[in-house]
């Protein structure tokens, strides 16, 4: 039968490729066909001609594009061939004959004058296009940019249309190849966008030219093409004087993605430019697509920041302008019945596209211009929209502050009175929606100006959001209530919040109780945050709210209350997390109870209660800890589920018309990468996020109680360190890693590993470690880099010496890397600063993305440190190697973070290498020296810290420099501020290290001097670790009774007991146990064997309170 088949196959493909065109012709129009079964039929055999007969199926394709006399099948034959020679995976042109392949060349260029049909004409441009992007970069095309100079040279306005369509699209393959030819080409583009061509002709010149200025490397070959600006903008604005709007957006999208890539390109005629933007923007008989894009050209400007920094803040003037049309935009908003009745919070009737446009606007206009910028500009227009007698003005000011928080806060932040004042005058506002927006704006304004706000204006806030709770006249507005005491206490202190607790719970719990259902959700959420802001302040309300909550839990199960019933978990889980384990044992079992038949039953896909479920559980075991444990059984396998969802991805080409289906499903996110639009569904995502977190929270919560799920778990989340459709799963992967290890080794150490031993540890590490270096590597934000070394620091910290060199060597390879790469974006931002727009806004963005680099160095230190603790001198061949890389980092040109992390590392390699590490005093010292008296009090502190344990290790190579060391030390405890709290860290270090000397040197500096200068420091009470190591070598050198530590005639010990005096009133603190104990032995001595005159004048010199207290301790 097969073979039957087979010749069956044979026969009908002979048919088709055969002399007989109609065969073919059936095939392709089948192809088009809405019967399914013909359609997947003609799609089999034309799979099958692909795949054994390429060079036919090609021939025939472009003999049906050249000659058929059917448009639709003209169409078709240019969109399969365009598919057919797509360089992809499957890529074709390789395996046609050298004939077939010149054949095709010919037969698509010949094509091009005589077709007739537009929009063949575009497709079958983009079949060249594509081919041509395929085979010149390796195979050539040398016929094609003679032809394309023809056709764009001829007088033929449609030849000169396709050439430049198909340039528009070659110009990133072939850009670079014209160079030479620049003056030919800006003639060219300039007579085609000139006025005497067709409107088809400009717009594809526009398209072209703009393509071609992207694809060029040098400034100075760009700036050639200068004078084309004029004719560019007039293609847009003759579009726009003659009616013809669809041209005008193509030219203004095409304008816009050179505003994103080359904003400098416009800088000299960006007066013009922006002028004519915010003219279109300002024109009310234009259709709303064309000015949202006129808009959308001027933020992108604003928003390329990176490439032309400052040059947007230039142009205050086009600022205000602009303000005012989004201010505009605003008010298109209507008083639409179905806003007040609506169910949900979600539901936006009356709003305008206008009006979200310039929402969305406002917020990406501040955050790219900044405060300083927008601020006074709003200042400016803001109190008159308040003042109008309009409630949509009132709305629009409102809604305004809100959108600009953000971008604004750190100017908004000193302006607060004024801000917060104009927003709670219109509490009061007898329009619903104007309460409704400023209720909105305290919440975002909560979230934006925290805690600030929350500090400075909660008397004002608080009972101006209680009073609003009242409105039962108004649903949206209660609810709105609710919801921004959630963002206040978020930001907020038990403190703030304590005094209020009785207004508004109290409050909350009407609502509850009386509300619609979104005012209960609103009001559950609220008091969820409460309850999470005031901790165990919330135990007096416990037994008032539990039982409302256990009600609403238990009783909302029909599908309309799902969400409240998902609202009343976060509340319960929260309200125990914040009240504690006693307080709430007995209705966690009830709870639990309810979760459990919840979970075995059927939820729906969309179901809510899955995501809120998954969080509950992990809050429920947070809360009760090991007793959680029976509960695992019942939560693991739907988590396990939901970590491993696939994520939903539809992927279409970027030019391609169809829309990705629900589109406008808020759900969808869409992403274009190169030529491909991904749509991806972020519930999806979210659910996936949450699931990888909880995983998080358990293994960090339960410890070795998780041990039975990490098989499971760990390849489930070591795959996603390199999820990049979401950064919250990467995070939560990585997070999870050294929570997986520690988990495992806990339990193999306590026998509870259900008989492994530590060689699954190992096996573990050896998975781990890999997977978490090679996902830094690839790592694109440095925020998550930065989080990868934290967990990698922690891996080998609990791995310990299970790490093999190998892996070793990774790690420092990896670390390597990040450094060169950290240098080389700071290299890149050093070259903006050195922009001609460059300004003090931009000095504040480039200062935060450099902190992310300090915290990123830190990780590098806190890593190599670890590194060095753990395999001590043998590390030593990696850290020589390293050093070419960390020297530098000591440069008084490298931040001070650097230079601290430096020092620290250095610090560590004498610390845990001991006499291996002495070869490298002579490079390192003097930079130690000199460091000891940097401006800066942390460097300071890791400099003096390094000195004292260069004195415990280093011998007679440290002993030529005592003399010095000494008199930078002295410099250090000397300085009038010393012991002020920036500097106290640095200065009890410096004691610390004098001390060192007092005990590893004594012959070699005058001990008389020194030595009481040391206790005349003492107690330190800044660093506690090393207080404590002080003050044992103190309590050390009184046992054997030190000469030059009691003076002449023990004229020192009254100075000796006060210190005592101090540290053992100080706790714990300041000694250990251990020292502790033996001080009051000694002072129990003192007591016993001195005379009574010396012990009378000991005492007097103490502190009436210090006497007190020695007294009740010595008598114990």
């Amino acid at each position: 039968m097969a073979t039957e088949l087979t010749q069956l196959q044979h026969a009908q493909m002979a048919a088709i490729l055969g002399p007989d065109p109609s065969h073919f012709e059936t095939l392709i129009s089948h192809l088009m066909s809405t019967n399914n079964d013909q359609r997947s039929q003609s799609e089999s055999l034309y799979n099958l001609c692909k795949q054994h007969q390429p060079d036919g199926l090609s021939l025939k394709l472009a003999h049906l594009l050249q000659s058929s006399p059917h448009p639709e099948a003209r169409a078709m034959a240019a969109i399969l061939l365009r598919k057919l020679l797509t360089r992809d995976d499957s890529f074709l042109w390789p395996k046609l004959s050298g004939s077939t392949q010149s054949t095709l060349k010919s037969v698509l260029l010949a094509c091009v004058p005589r077709e007739d049909t537009k929009t063949i004409s575009k497709k079958l441009c983009d079949t060249i296009s594509e081919l041509a992007a395929g085979i010149i970069p390796e195979y050539g095309w040398p016929e094609l940019l003679p032809f394309m100079f023809q056709c764009v040279t001829s007088d033929n306005a449609k030849l000169r249309e396709s050439a430049l369509l198909i340039f528009a699209q070659l110009a990133q393959y072939i850009g670079e190849t014209l160079v030479p030819h620049l003056d030919t080409l800006h003639n060219v583009f300039f007579q085609c966008l000139g006025g005497s061509s067709s409107a088809e002709v400009r717009i594809a010149a526009l398209g072209a030219t703009i393509n071609f200025i992207q694809c060029l490397s040098n400034a100075s070959d760009r700036d050639r093409f200068q004078d084309l600006l004029p004719p560019m903008m007039q293609t847009l604005t003759e579009a726009l004087n003659c009616g013809q709007e669809a041209t005008a957006q193509e030219a203004l999208e095409l304008l816009i993605d050179l505003a994103g890539t080359e904003p400098r390109f416009l800088r000299r005629q960006l007066v013009d430019v922006v002028g004519a933007m915010l003219q279109i923007a300002e024109a009310e008989t234009l259709e709303e697509g064309t000015r949202h894009l006129a808009i959308e050209f001027v933020i992108t400007l604003a928003e390329a920041r990176e490439r032309a920094p400052g040059m947007m803040r230039k142009l205050p003037q086009f600022i205000q302008r602009l303000f005012g049309i989004l201010m505009k935009m605003l008010l298109d908003i209507e008083d639409d019945p179905v806003w007040h009745t609506a169910d949900t919070e979600d539901e936006d009737a009356g709003e305008s596209s206008n009006y979200s446009v310039a929402q969305e606007c406002l917020d990406r206009l501040s955050i790219s211009l900044g405060g300083n910028t927008i601020v006074p500009v709003a200042s400016e227009s803001l109190p008159a929209f308040l003042a109008a007698p309009e409630w949509q003005k009132h709305h629009a000011a409102l809604i305004c502050l809100a959108q600009i928080a953000e971008g604004c806060s750190k100017v908004m932040i000193n302006n607060l009175e004024q801000v917060v004042s104009m927003v709670l005058n219109s509490f009061q506002d007898p329009h619903a929606r104007v309460r409704w927006a400023a209720i909105n704006a305290i919440g975002q304004l909560s979230t934006d100006l925290g805690p600030d706000l929350q500090m400075q204006y909660h008397n004002r806030v608080l009972p101006a959001l209680a009073s609003s709770m009242d409105d039962f006249q108004n649903p949206r507005v209660q609810a709105h209530a609710a919801s921004a005491v959630l963002n206040f206490s978020e930001n907020c202190t038990p403190e703030i919040l304590t005094p209020y607790l009785d207004g508004i719970v109290s409050k909350l719990l009407v609502l509850l109780q009386n509300g619609k259902q979104m005012v209960q959700e609103g009001a559950l959420t609220a008091l969820a945050s409460v309850a999470d802001s005031s901790q165990e302040l919330f135990q007096k309300y416990y037994d008032a709210v539990m039982p409302y909550l256990k009600a609403i839990l238990v009783n909302a199960t029909d599908k309309a209350n799902r969400m409240l019933r998902a609202k009343s978990m976060e509340c319960i889980s929260l309200v125990g997390m914040a009240v504690g384990k006693e307080k709430f044992r007995d209705d966690a079992k009830q709870v639990m109870e309810v979760l459990m038949q919840l979970q075995g039953s059927q939820l729906e896909a969309d179901d809510p209660t899955t995501s809120y479920m998954l969080q509950a559980w992990a809050r429920l075991c947070k809360c009760l800890g090991q007793d959680f444990l029976p509960y695992m059984s019942v939560v693991m396998p739907p988590l396990l589920h939901s970590a491993q969802l696939k994520p939903d991805v539809t992927i279409t080409s970027a030019d391609s018309d169809a829309d990705i289906d629900e589109s406008d499903d808020e759900s969808i996110e869409t992403i274009t990468l190169g030529d491909k639009r991904i749509g991806i569904k972020t519930s999806v995502l979210e659910e996936k996020a949450t699931a990888c977190n909880m995983l998080c929270c358990y293994a960090d919560e339960l410890k070795e109680g998780f041990f039975p799920w990490i098989d499971q778990v760990a390849p489930t989340l070591v795959p996603l360190l390199k999820f990049y459709f979401h950064e919250e799963v990467r995070k939560a992967a990585v997070s999870a890693m050294p929570e997986l290890l520690r988990s495992a080794k806990l339990a193999v150490e306590k026998g509870l590993a259900q008989g492994r031993n530590e060689s699954y540890v190992k096996q573990l590490s050896d998975y781990i470690i890999p997977a978490l270096v090679e996902a830094l590597h690839k790592e694109p934000e440095v925020e998550i880099c930065s989080n990868m070394l934290d967990a990698l620091n922690e891996c080998v910290q609990v791995s310990g010496t299970l790490l093999d060199e190998s892996q070793v060597r990774i790690i420092v390879d990896e670390i390597k890397q990040v450094i060169t790469a950290s240098a080389s974006r700071k290299a890149e931002r050093a070259e903006r600063v050195k922009a001609e727009d460059f300004d003090a806004e931009e000095g504040e963005i480039l200062k935060e993305e450099n902190e992310q680099e300090e915290e990123l160095f830190d990780q590098i230190g806190d890593c190599l440190g670890t590194l060095i603790k753990t395999f001590k001198a043998s590390f030593l061949p990696f850290f020589d190697e390293l050093s070419s890389y960390l020297t530098p980092m000591w440069g008084k040109d490298k931040t001070t973070e650097e230079r601290r992390i430096a020092i620290c590392i250095f610090d560590d390699i004498v610390e845990h290498c001991r006499e291996a590490a002495l070869r490298y005093y002579d490079t390192f010292l003097p930079f130690l020296l000199e460091a000891c008296n940097d401006e800066n009090s942390d460097v300071r502190q890791a400099a003096v810290y390094g000195l004292g344990v260069c004195a415990e290790y280093g011998g007679s190579v440290f002993k030529a420099l005592v003399g010095e060391a000494l008199s930078r030390l002295d410099v250090v405890i000397r300085h009038p501020n010393a012991t002020h709290s920036e500097n106290v860290m640095a200065y009890d270090n410096a004691v610390s290290a004098l001390g060192k000397i007092c005990q590893f040197y004594r012959d070699s500096i005058d001990a008389a001097q020194v030595v009481p200068m040391w206790l005349n420091c003492l107690p330190i009470k800044g660093d506690l670790i090393e207080a404590k190591v002080v003050h044992d070598q103190l309590c050390s050198m009184v046992e054997r009774s030190d000469r030059d530590l009691l003076g002449p005639n023990n004229q020192y010990l009254p100075k000796i007991v006060a210190v005592f005096a101090e540290v053992l009133c100080a706790g714990k603190d300041l000694a250990t146990e251990q020292t502790a104990s033996r001080m009051v032995n000694l002072l129990r001595q003192l007591q016993q064997t001195l005379p009574p005159s010396t012990l009378a004048s000991t005492w007097s010199s103490l502190q009436p309170q210090q006497v007190l207290a020695l007294q009740s301790i010595l008598s114990q």
